[in-house]
C-alpha cells in the first residue's frame, strides 16, 4: 500500500466524506434497493439492477477512501519554512513573458483543487517551483514550450 501525504485539513475532509457516504448515502441506496425489490419480479426490474449497481459503486468508493486514509501520513505544517518552495507553501509567481502574477499553494495530489488555487506537487508547474527561492526564475516545460516564472513570495499554506 502506497503512502499518501496529507494535511490535517485534507485528512479531516476525507474522514467527513467517509462518514457522509456511510451514514447518509448507504441508507439511501439500501432504501432504493428495498423499494425496487418490493415492486416484484427482480429478473426484469431495471430499478433494482440500477440500485444494486449504485450500491456496488458506493461500496467501492468507501473502500478506496478508507484505504487512502489508512495509508495517510499527516504533514506537520509547524515544520514548514519559507526559505525555499516546498509542499504546503503558498507561492506567488510572476509570468516573465506577460507580467501576470498568480498565487498557488502546493499540496498533495489528493488535495489538489485548482478553483481554490491548490495545485498538486506532481504537476509540471509545482515540480518546477519546488526548491526555488524568492527571486529565482523557474523555467517550466509545458506542452506549449517553456514558461519562465519569477518567485515573488513564499508563504505557509
Amino acid at each position: 500500500m502506497a503512502l499518501t501525504y496529507m494535511t490535517q485539513e485534507g485528512y479531516n475532509k476525507k474522514m467527513e466524506e467517509i462518514a457522509y457516504l456511510e451514514n447518509v448515502r448507504r441508507p439511501e441506496v439500501s432504501r432504493a434497493i428495498a423499494e425496487a425489490r418490493d415492486k416484484g419480479d427482480l429478473s426484469e426490474n431495471a430499478e433494482y439492477d440500477a440500485a444494486k449497481e449504485a450500491q456496488g459503486m458506493l461500496e467501492m468508493q468507501i473502500s478506496k477512501l478508507k484505504e487512502l486514509v489508512a495509508s495517510a501520513r499527516i504533514i506537520d505544517d509547524s515544520k514548514l519554512n519559507t526559505d525555499e518552495v516546498q509542499i504546503l507553501n503558498s507561492v506567488k509567481i510572476k509570468n516573465v513573458a506577460n507580467g501576470a502574477t498568480m498565487q498557488y499553494t502546493i499540496v498533495t495530489e489528493s488535495e489538489a483543487n485548482l478553483r481554490e488555487g491548490k495545485i498538486a506537487s506532481n504537476t509540471p508547474i509545482a515540480k518546477g517551483l519546488l526548491g526555488k527561492h524568492v527571486g529565482d526564475i523557474a523555467e517550466i516545460k509545458v506542452p506549449s514550450g517553456v514558461m519562465k516564472f519569477e518567485i515573488l513570495e513564499i508563504g505557509i499554506g
